[in-house]
């Protein structure tokens, strides 16, 4: 079941919805206003209601604060190096915005768009359309984004189009905690990631086509182990995140398949991860500092898993070829990712 009430107003006036995907003891809340993933609450394991999902309390919180919790990303999500983006000979300058590079769509990203909605049966269907030069990307571009949450799995899948040839790397900014968005720190999250490599990156957080080997590393997630058990390592890479921030390359890109899971202890609540995008981009809130919904928010107050194409691929043709993120006119661009709950 899903319903409908007023989250409050943008400022100039527009309406924010809430829409509630209710399934059982289970709900998934989504504004239409940058297509944000408010709320997640599941059971724990003595059948308490527990929010997992970090983010804020009114529509000013997401309009003015930054960190991008729970947003919906566009038209790239992550980086592309200083901005470039050469399409058929053509350069096309992005707004820099993160370190001298073009993070998470630019300017004004689909982040803080007010998309249309319809509802259909269990499906959110959430639409919107930028238009050719929106953060001077080519092409006008027609994105569709479909939530489900149902059998305990929160289910979003991504379909865009454009009538020229462009770039697009679509994800969903959620920043979770197993113990609770108030549950304080989620470095006692155990986690787990189906991911043999990262691809390191220089000082500006731009990876350059490098491939590093997580084994024997901070880096590895392949035994289950707590996020905060190595992220003060002494490792260069992990310095220049200030903890984690990098992109693990899957496994099983290309496939819908199991790609990561995290639990609490405390709560027994558990997050399994699917997807068949090439890559998940794994943030574990070094630098959140926010008053949320219930709390502050401190220094890895929650995890982000966005899944994604490898960033900067544009201009890297060793990770394009693990899925590129330009599209050719009239191509139907599209993946998806399911969140599993269990406690």
């Amino acid at each position: 079941m899903i319903t409908v009430k007023q989250f409050g107003k943008t400022d100039d006036g527009r309406e924010v919805l809430m829409f509630t995907l209710s399934d059982g003891p289970r709900s998934a809340t989504v504004l239409n206003l940058g297509g944000t993933l408010q709320s997640i609450v599941v059971p724990d394991k003595n059948g308490n209601p527990t929010d997992v999902l970090l983010g804020y309390a009114d529509a000013a919180g997401y309009q003015h604060t930054g960190g991008y919790l729970g947003a919906l990303i566009g038209r790239f999500g992550n980086r592309i190096e200083k901005g470039r983006l050469k399409i058929d000979g053509k350069e096309y300058q992005l707004f820099c915005n993160d370190r001298g590079n073009h993070l998470h769509g630019g300017k004004e990203g689909f982040d803080k768009k007010i998309w249309a909605h319809e509802i259909k049966g269990e499906e959110l269907i959430l639409t919107y359309t930028s238009p050719d030069g929106e953060e001077n990307y080519p092409g006008t571009l027609k994105v569709t984004v479909v939530y489900s949450f149902v059998g305990g799995e929160l289910k979003i899948s991504y379909h865009a189009v454009s009538d020229k040839k462009t770039a697009v790397s679509l994800t969903n900014h959620a920043y979770f905690n197993m113990n609770g968005e108030n549950g304080g720190s989620s470095e006692d999250n155990v986690l787990w990631i189906d991911s043999d490599e990262i691809t390191p990156t220089d000082d500006t957080l731009i990876p350059h086509g490098e491939f590093k080997k997580v084994a024997g590393t901070p880096f590895d997630f392949n035994v289950p182990k707590e996020i905060g058990k190595d992220v003060e390592a002494d490792d260069p890479d992990l310095k220049r995140g200030g903890g984690y921030d990098h992109c693990y390359v899957l496994k099983t890109a290309g496939k819908l398949a199991k790609y990561a899971s995290v639990e609490s202890r405390k709560t027994g609540i558990k997050m399994t991860c699917y997807t068949d995008a090439p890559a998940v981009q794994f943030y574990a809130g070094n630098g959140l500092n926010a008053q949320g919904k219930t709390g502050h928010y401190g220094k890895r107050g929650g995890f982000c898993l966005e899944t994604q194409a490898i960033p900067n691929n544009v201009n890297v043709p060793a990770y394009a070829a693990l899925g590129s993120s330009i599209i050719e006119a009239g191509q139907v661009y599209s993946y998806t990712a399911i969140y599993k709950f269990e406690a």
